[in-house]
């Protein structure tokens, strides 16, 4: 009898293949109610953020489950304190170079050039650059207005903050503290196992989104911005296989075409909805599956969709330079190793702005050189479509730091991972959690 159990467990994951051909579907049908109704398409802009806001919705109890077990299954503090330091300098160091990258491509290509921008859409920008942050007020945002408000205003980095102070109490308390932490763990599973039932609203989400944005701006819109659009793409493949997929083969032996296979799923559910973040508690699960620990997905995940914004970072350089050019105010070099290393702390605030692309943009622009905002409403036609390279390349450069974080400090399972890999320990879409594997895993705390 034991022989039928696995095999009876695989319908159960089958079915979930034909929940993301759904969402494939849904995006084929959006495009088409986009281009045949523009008015019908952009109505259905609810039902993709909709579905966004249910998947915004689980994110602070993932991230406060995830790092305080792991934190409180760790039996030394300063662990926990340099993984965080470690892949703080590790997102420093990438988003540098892939700011970088975007002013070597963007000097290439010259793109913008010749164009005659409408200001139509200037002071939409200027709300959006207003709506920005300065240095302090984002860190001082760090800090919640009381210990339950990171979860009511799905602040991540507040939630991250509260869950550090959890996972760190938990370990003073030993003993005592671990019919906490297993009260937690069934919390954990009861968290993952609403988000696989919000999943099967993810073909309707993109259905809506994708409908909306056709709807919106057609194709017509996109003939004169194609240079920078087909540009800044090229840029983010060459920086996620060119640069990550090295990083990743010399620090972990992982190759970046398989790691990218198992997360297909989760860049499918990106693509259509242009969120990273919907993505982001599959991405804590998945990692813990692949065979990273759970302190170090823990700490690495959360940090990285504040601070690792690869993609963002290559947008902004890039974007900055278009809008330079089609208003025939092109930077010297000078000025474009200043605005680099100005960009390099914008893009770290990109996650404490609603819309971290476009805003960011007009804040960073309006600080540095307020003479070229104006330019920024050009950019919102195609804003949408870039956005999505832009949550792809970030959600990868997440993953990639996290597994060589893992491997840094000796917590990855590269024999598991293997396993993984070739599918012989397949993900189970329908709790999002490895329940037998956690099992040995129970006399951790112990030591603590």
């Amino acid at each position: 009898m034991p022989t039928p159990t696995p095999e009876a467990a695989a319908p159960k994951r089958d079915r979930t293949r034909y929940l993301y051909l759904a969402v494939i579907a849904a995006v084929v049908l959006g495009v088409a109610v986009g281009l045949l109704w523009p008015s019908v398409g952009k109505s259905l802009a609810p039902l993709g953020t909709g579905f966004v806001n249910l998947i915004k919705m689980m994110i602070s109890p993932i991230i406060f489950c995830t790092i305080v077990l792991g934190i409180g299954s760790v039996a030394k503090a300063a662990k926990v304190g340099k993984v965080g330091i470690t892949a703080l300098v590790y997102f420093i160091v990438m988003s540098t170079f892939a700011l970088a990258i975007g002013l070597v491509v963007g000097n290439l290509l010259h793109p913008g050039s010749g164009l005659h921008l409408n200001p139509a859409d200037v002071s939409k920008v200027h709300q959006q650059a207003d709506g920005g942050e300065g240095t302090t007020d984002f860190l001082l945002g760090i800090i919640p207005k009381t210990f339950v408000s990171a979860f009511t205003e799905g602040e991540v980095l507040q939630t991250l903050l509260v869950a550090l102070l959890a996972g760190f109490a938990l370990q003073k308390l030993g003993k005592r503290g671990e019919p906490i932490l297993r009260g937690i763990e069934h919390i954990q599973r009861l968290v993952f196992r609403v988000l696989a039932m919000i999943m099967w609203a993810a073909p309707v989400g993109a259905f809506g989104a994708i409908a909306a944005v056709v709807g919106a701006t057609g194709w017509g819109a996109l003939r004169s911005l194609l240079v920078i659009m087909l540009g800044f793409y090229l840029t983010c493949l060459v920086f996620v296989f060119g640069v990550l997929g090295a990083v990743l083969w010399l620090g972990a032996r992982v190759n970046i075409f398989s790691l990218l296979r198992y997360l297909g799923r989760e860049f499918l559910l990106i693509l259509s909805t242009s969120s990273s973040e919907s993505a982001l508690p599959r991405l804590i699960a998945k990692m813990e599956h692949l065979g990273v620990s759970k302190p170090v997905v823990g700490i690495t995940v959360p940090t990285g969709y504040s601070f690792n914004l690869d993609g963002t970072a290559i947008y902004l350089t890039m974007a900055t330079l278009f809008i330079a050019t089609a208003q025939d105010q092109p930077l010297a070099l000078g000025e474009q190793i200043t605005l680099l290393l100005f960009m390099i702390i914008a893009s770290k605030g990109a996650a404490g702005v609603s819309g971290a692309g476009i805003a960011t943009l007009a804040s960073g622009l309006q600080s540095h050189r307020p003479e070229l905002v104006d330019g920024v409403g050009f950019v919102l036609g195609i804003d949408r479509f870039m956005s999505e390279a832009r949550a792809l390349t970030n959600f990868a450069g997440n993953a990639v730091a996290t597994v060589l974080i893992g491997s840094w400090m000796k917590e990855f399972d590269r024999d598991r991972s293997r396993e993984v890999f070739t599918g012989r320990v397949p993900f189970d879409e329908a709790t999002l959690l490895d329940e037998k594997p956690a099992e040995p895993a129970q006399p951790v705390p112990a030591n603590a």
